[in-house]
């Protein structure tokens, strides 16, 4: 199990903290500090950016609590390590944590919904791949084995009837043999723009397959986990504008974690959520995907219930 799970902060420190108005106290009494792991993704990932800078603004405005992210194969490896105790804090997508029944698993709940990732299918300029059929009997990267990546283009496989000669390669790995020639195409469940992916149109032309069709087929399969969505022609070098699929991220917590903390917390993120797009980073470590974060779409976390500390801080914000 992770330590100092029974620490519980004062009231009036978590709501202070939340308003940010302790952020210079250094004055924290050993005994009141606690110590938390984020599980955050792969090289190459926005999980592991935005983890970064969450971990990086609650050290900074929470008094006593010094976060330090853990890398994993992101949404599903992250749902492992919180249910193992290894972790207290994760980043999953919201279909991969929703169960077959619609429940969320066991011991775990929301502190809220933060951005919404994009499906990216991504092929070489060249490349005789034109549309999702056409994935059929190549050489296809479905993501780090345990990511949110893996869950989503397995389903969409499934549901399309369409085999693949599948192999699990990190976003970067995945750029990396998409750019060499090891593979054909690459899935990628993330942010826009995502690191991996913007390298890589940077130094060699690319194009995005439409997923429009298979957007509609997901949302009429598994309705409240999809979104018809739109990536960009701003997102990534010489690319135009494609119809995709989107799917909600949350922060997930452990139940056991102190309601005030999670309080603390909670208010941190969405009081400092404009500073997080930058985080003391330069424009190309920028983390564009915090401007999405705000009180109307981070109460809306689907099946998964609010954290009591959560809960909390929204009802409190009402008042």
């Amino acid at each position: 199990m992770v330590p100092n799970l029974e620490l519980r902060l004062s009231r009036r420190a978590a709501l202070l903290a939340a308003g940010g108005l302790l952020a210079g106290c250094s004055q924290q009494p050993e005994a009141d500090k606690v110590h938390l792991r984020l599980a955050t993704g792969p090289a190459g990932a926005v999980y592991r950016r935005i983890g970064g800078s969450l971990a990086e603004h609650i050290s900074e405005q929470v008094p006593g609590a010094t976060v330090i992210t853990v890398p994993s194969g992101a949404s599903t490896d992250n749902i492992r390590m919180l249910r193992a105790g290894e972790v207290h804090l994760g980043l999953t997508s919201l279909d991969a944590l929703i169960t077959a029944d619609g429940s969320a698993p066991e011991g775990l709940s929301a502190i809220c919904r933060l951005y919404d990732s994009h499906l990216h299918l991504v092929v070489m300029a060249g490349s005789a791949i034109d549309e999702f059929r056409d994935l059929d009997g190549k050489r296809i990267s479905l993501g780090a084995r345990d990511s949110g990546t893996e869950f989503t283009s397995l389903r969409l496989l499934e549901l399309d009837l369409v085999n693949v000669d599948g192999r699990y390669l990190s976003q970067a790995e995945s750029a990396a043999a998409l750019r060499d020639g090891e593979i054909d195409a690459m899935f990628s469940l993330t942010g826009v723009p995502t690191p991996a992916i913007t390298e890589l149109a940077q130094r060699h032309p690319i194009r995005l397959i439409p997923l429009d069709a298979q957007a509609d087929a997901l949302f009429t399969a598994f309705p409240g986990h999809y979104a018809p969505a739109m990536i960009p022609a701003t997102a990534y070098a010489g690319v135009p504008a494609t119809r995709t699929v989107a799917v909600p991220n949350v922060l997930l917590v452990r139940n056991d974690l102190p309601d005030d903390l999670v309080h603390a917390i909670t208010g941190t993120i969405f009081t400092h959520a404009g500073t997080i797009t930058s985080a003391g980073r330069d424009d190309a470590e920028a983390v564009p995907e915090a401007w999405q974060i705000n009180v109307r779409t981070g109460i809306s976390t689907a099946a998964i219930p609010l954290h009591p500390g959560a809960a909390a801080w929204f009802r409190d914000r009402k008042r």
